[in-house]
């Protein structure tokens, strides 16, 4: 008779990471669609942002799309995690909850978005 001994371990936290990093591209994806909107350095990077700003505008669409297809992805591995029967990390589940409510807030209400951005920015910088 052979036993065989499954390590859920390491498949639980291979899942648990790539929700994780699933969220953390969607952030990004939606970072980079609002920079059309949104200089960060408004003064240092303009003409730089200025160039960039007129591609990524352009790209929004697509970049959007990514970003909800990487939290598509990032439901389905926790999904995935919850069919082994193992729990989801707190920490990609935070992640995949606020990625979840920036995209959201990024395609419902993108000027909102950014000018709420620009305003903590215009306090920073004062």
């Amino acid at each position: 008779m052979k036993t065989t001994t499954h390590s859920s371990t390491n498949a639980g936290e291979t899942r648990d990471s790539r929700t994780a990093i699933a969220s953390l591209a969607a952030i990004g994806s939606v970072i980079a669609a609002s920079s059309c909107c949104l200089p960060i350095l408004p003064f240092a990077f303009a003409a730089g942002f200025a160039g960039t700003s007129a591609v990524l505008g352009v790209m929004r669409p697509y970049l959007l799309g990514a970003a909800v297809l990487f939290i598509a992805y990032g439901f389905y591995q926790a999904w995935r995690t919850k069919q082994c029967q193992r729990r989801p990390s707190l920490l990609s589940n935070l992640f995949l909850g606020a990625s979840t409510v920036l995209v959201a807030v990024s395609i419902v209400f993108p000027q909102v978005l950014a000018n709420a951005a620009a305003n903590l920015f215009a306090r920073g910088t004062r």
